[in-house]
C-alpha cells in the first residue's frame, strides 16, 4: 500500500538525516493539511532529521501509519535507523477538540516533555492532553508497527487541530498559533532529556 501512494504521480517523499533526533510528517501536503509544513520547519531549525511524505492537491489518500512499512520505503528506513527517538505530526479534527492537542506515543517521558512545551508556548486557549486514557483509542499512537515507534527510543505522536495547521482554511487558524507549535517541537528536539 505504501509502495503504491509513493509512486503515485506528484506525491514527493522527502527524507533529510541530520541530528538523531527524528521529525516525521507522512500524512502531509492535502491529506493532513501544514502538518509536513511545521514537521519541515521545526526539523529545519532544530538541526533535526525529517520524514515527510506530501499528497498534491488532487489526492486524498489515507494510508494507515502502521502501513508505513520501511520495507517498502529505503527512505523510511534509513530514517528510523539513524534516528533515536522522533515525534510524528499529525493531524486531526473533532467535534468539541478544535483547541486540542493530544500527545500520544509509546515514549511516555518523551510526550510529557512535548506536552510540557506545548503548554508552555502555546498559552492560554488551547488544552494539551497527554494523559493516554484521555486521548481517543485511534488516536494515541502506541502501536510498535506506527513509524514513530521504531526507532530505538520509539516517540510521541503529535495530533494537531486544524486552527493551529496552516493550509486547512480553518477560519481560526493564527500563524502565531502555528510558530508556537513550532517552537515547542524546536525546544524538544534541541533539550537534551
Amino acid at each position: 500500500m505504501l509502495g503504491e501512494l509513493l509512486a503515485h504521480p506528484g506525491v514527493e517523499e522527502t527524507c533529510t538525516l541530520r541530528s538523531r533526533f527524528g521529525i516525521l510528517a507522512f500524512h502531509g501536503g492535502n491529506l493532513e493539511r501544514g502538518t509536513d509544513t511545521i514537521a519541515a520547519a521545526a526539523a529545519a531549525r532544530a538541526g533535526a532529521s525529517l520524514y515527510a511524505v506530501s499528497q498534491p492537491s488532487d489526492l486524498r489518500w489515507h494510508v494507515p501509519s502502521v502501513a508505513f512499512d520501511p520495507a517498502a520505503s529505503p527512505d523510511l528506513a534509513r530514517f528510523v535507523a539513524h534516528v533515536d527517538a522522533a515525534v510524528a505530526i499529525h493531524g486531526y479534527g473533532r467535534e468539541g477538540m478544535w483547541t486540542t492537542l493530544l500527545v500520544g506515543g509509546r515514549n511516555r517521558p518523551l510526550a510529557a516533555r512535548l506536552a510540557h512545551a506545548l503548554r508552555g508556548t502555546l498559552g492560554d486557549g488551547f488544552t494539551v492532553v497527554d494523559d493516554v486514557p484521555a486521548i481517543p483509542e485511534r488516536l494515541r499512537g502506541l502501536d510498535p508497527r506506527n513509524p514513530v515507534n521504531l526507532p530505538r527510543f520509539a516517540g510521541a505522536q503529535l495530533e494537531l487541530p486544524p486552527r493551529v495547521r496552516p493550509g486547512t482554511g480553518a477560519p481560526t487558524y493564527r500563524p502565531e498559533y502555528e510558530a508556537a507549535v513550532v517552537d515547542a517541537l524546536v525546544e524538544l528536539a534541541t533539550t537534551p532529556g
